[in-house]
């Protein structure tokens, strides 16, 4: 289980980073998000709950991370990619700007997260 853990936190950070490059590029270009963009951003936040419910499994199943640190990051790269769903603006290139966003942020904290794994 800790290398399923380890795999998906892998895949979390290459989808967050392509996530934010076509959010980045859409936004920069001013127009309307296309299909692949919008399941990109959909993805990561989906690869970074599933990677919370993986690492929960494995707190219960009495496996520790080495650095407590790494439950933080975690947690807060959670809370990053699904907080545009409480404060984004309704205007969608403001909100694809939002989401792109923090998904950057939940991909840094999820890149420090994997580094504080131990």
């Amino acid at each position: 289980m800790p290398a399923v853990h380890e795999a998906v936190g892998i895949g979390a950070m290459i989808v967050c980073a392509l996530a934010f490059l076509g959010g980045l590029l859409t936004y920069r270009r001013r127009r309307e998000s296309p299909l692949l963009v919008r399941h990109l951003l959909a993805l990561a936040q989906t690869v970074l709950v599933a990677q919370v419910a993986l690492g929960l499994l494995l707190l219960s199943d009495e496996r520790r991370a080495g650095d407590d640190l790494h439950y933080a990051y975690g947690t807060l790269a959670l809370a990053a990619v699904l907080a545009p769903w409480i404060y984004a603006p309704v205007e969608p290139r403001r909100r694809l700007a939002w989401f792109t966003g923090a998904t950057l942020l939940a991909g840094m904290l999820a890149v420090r997260a994997y580094t504080t794994a131990g």
